[in-house]
């Protein structure tokens, strides 16, 4: 049954990018670029995986390490988009003992936030929302079974200096989850996909420092 497995490996790497903001205000909230004192950054956003993301389920666990995500982002914290992401193993296929096509659907994922958190709730700067994501696999088994994830997806925002960041050797902003769930989407997904899955991963996050460059070298920071 490792081909289940393979299906939910990309939502591994999405659910690092994502989280259910609380209910405080995004007027608060202050992107900036380059320090927490910096003029305030609206644009385009990167977030790459560091590391590895991996996904379990009742059936068994798997990986993939690599993952880039595309954007754009107010300066409040508004307006999260994300308008291209990729899931791969070394150039590959997600690991695992089928092969396994991960592609997101149905971009641009709109209505995503970036939320100062005042409280620090476990260490963490902010709380970022990516709403409205879709990813479809397709699993190389029985002519090829399809499984679909999608909704909204939770994970904790830290600025470069923070030390509860995941990579502490990248001072960067960094987003990582850990043991989040994530859920299938019934219509589509075969029968045989797993119904949920938990996931850990962890990205740095980037801004351009010349707009509409593509070239992403801007650190970000988020305050109130």
């Amino acid at each position: 049954m490792h081909f289940r497995r393979t299906a939910v490996i990309g939502v591994a790497s999405l659910a690092a990018l994502a989280l259910a903001a609380p209910a405080a205000s995004a007027a608060t909230t202050t992107v900036r670029a380059g320090s927490a004192t910096a003029p305030a950054y609206s644009g385009r956003v990167q977030a790459s995986l560091l590391g590895t993301a991996t996904v379990s389920t009742s059936i068994g666990s798997g990986s993939c390490n690599e993952s880039t995500l595309t954007g754009s982002i107010q300066s409040d914290g508004t307006g999260l988009t994300i308008d291209s992401a990729t899931f791969a193993t070394n150039g590959g296929p997600c690991s695992g003992t089928v092969s396994s096509t991960i592609t997101p659907e149905n971009f641009p994922w709109t209505g995503g936030t970036v939320v100062y958190d005042t409280a620090h709730t476990g260490g963490r700067d902010a709380a970022v929302t990516i709403a409205n994501f879709r990813v479809r696999a397709v699993v190389n088994i029985f002519g090829g079974i399809t499984c679909i994830y999608g909704g909204n997806l939770t994970a904790n925002g830290y600025n470069p200096d923070n030390p509860n960041r995941g990579d502490t050797s990248v001072a960067e902003a960094q987003v990582g989850v850990s043991n989040a769930t994530v859920s299938k989407i019934s219509s589509g997904s075969s029968f045989l996909c797993p119904s949920t899955a938990t996931v850990s991963a962890n990205y740095k996050l980037l801004g351009e420092s010349t707009p509409g460059s593509g070239t992403y070298d801007q650190s970000l920071y988020v305050t109130e």
